[in-house]
């Protein structure tokens, strides 16, 4: 039996829905949308167009223009980072943060342009609600946290953040690749002026597919410029969005697969789908505590997780546990700190990480049982 829990990283099986997309529209569409006139280019463009749409539906933002097509959420954390903040300014994080946005505002503060704070969490993922009330300053600009831990599985409570900053009239910024399309967020509700989010994991699209989006109050200086399908007389790059901030040919192909991803979500509902992964996990929880060799990090059971179990052995390393398990049971799993060496410094597994496991919509209680089988042979002959 092959069995994939490494659905943090990369969902998989995608929809067939999606792989009949993709296939599609290299079969009979294959066109550059937006740079000519002809139906194929139409076609391509309709593609580009009705995805912007239902991004802007799933996440109540506020215009369709102001949803940015990227390779990834790592590009989109750094064109809206760098398009924002200027010299001077001030941005808050968290101690959870993955890369994706540590790195770029690390960057921005080695390099003499801002000031950085990282306000606290515990090692189950809580945030320091009280730090980060106090940690606002004249020169604030952004608040920018994770919305779900790729490594607990925590879920912040982003209204709440949110409220607090739109009270300091600071910009807040989400990081949306592990919850989009699983938990639902709300934009303007929750006062979130950017978010940003890839395509490959709970969106069901292919890699290579990811944005941003962001509120009508949201300026964000041009990252990359170059060939946009408009303007094409003036030698300067668009000043309207989306062409402000997407130049070159856009990744239609992989487009049209997040396009089918996001009306495979709506057409299963959320609430179904995260209802599914939550007893899977739920299942695979409560067997695992029955095995005493292994802990569970940031496991809380009062509030909500995701689907992200994240675990040790004093008997075994991750990375060791994690081979074997793809070697000798082709199951497979991420072991080591997952891009995120904050939060596992916060959760008290540096610099070794841990074991992550993470279902998906397409795993069965079967393949957990053969999983937890799995591992305790491992531990059984560890112990030995």
């Amino acid at each position: 039996m092959r069995v994939y829990l490494d659905n943090t990283a990369t969902s998989w099986p995608k929809p067939k829905s999606v792989v009949e997309a993709i296939t599609d529209y290299m079969v009979h569409c294959g066109a550059s949308p937006g740079r000519s006139g002809h139906r194929m280019s139409l076609q391509a463009a309709h593609i580009i167009y009705d995805a912007r749409d239902l991004i802007a539906k799933m996440f109540n933002a506020e215009a369709s223009e102001k949803v940015i097509f990227t390779a990834n959420a790592t590009l989109a954390s750094n064109i809206a980072l760098k398009g924002i903040l200027k010299k001077g300014d001030h941005a808050i994080i968290s101690h959870l943060e993955h890369n994706s946005t540590l790195r770029p505002l690390k960057h921005l503060e080695q390099s003499g342009l801002i000031d950085l704070s990282i306000i606290d969490c515990d090692k189950n993922g809580n945030i320091n609600i009280e730090q980060l009330k106090n940690s606002f300053r004249p020169n604030t600009k952004i608040v920018a946290t994770i919305h779900g831990s790729n490594v607990i599985g925590k879920v912040l409570p982003i209204a709440e953040i949110g409220a607090i900053c739109k009270t300091h009239s600071v910009l807040y910024m989400i990081d949306a690749a592990q919850t989009a399309g699983f938990v639902p967020i709300d934009m303007q509700a929750q006062h979130i002026d950017i978010l940003t989010f890839t395509g490959h994991k709970k969106l069901y699209g292919p890699s290579g597919t990811g944005g941003l989006c962001f509120g009508k109050n949201v300026e964000i200086d041009t990252f990359i410029h170059g060939g946009s399908g408009s303007k094409s007389e003036i030698e300067f790059h668009p000043d309207f969005y989306p062409d402000k901030l997407e130049a070159g040919t856009p990744n239609t192909v992989g487009i049209a697969g997040l396009k089918a991803g996001l009306e495979f979500i709506f057409s299963e509902g959320i609430d179904k789908i995260r209802q599914h992964s939550h007893n899977i996990s739920k299942y695979f929880i409560d067997n695992l505590l029955k095995i005493d060799e292994i802990k569970i990090h940031g496991y809380d059971s009062e509030n909500e997780v995701l689907p992200v179990i994240s675990v040790t052995s004093p008997l075994i390393t991750p990375s060791k546990f994690a081979e074997i398990l793809d070697k000798d049971y082709e199951i497979m799993t991420r072991p080591g700190l997952h891009c995120a060496p904050l939060a596992h410094k916060a959760a008290g597994t540096f610099p070794q990480g841990t074991l992550r496991f993470s279902p998906g919509y397409f795993n069965t209680q079967e393949e957990i049982d053969y999983t937890i089988k799995s591992l305790k042979e491992i531990l059984v002959i560890k112990n030995t």
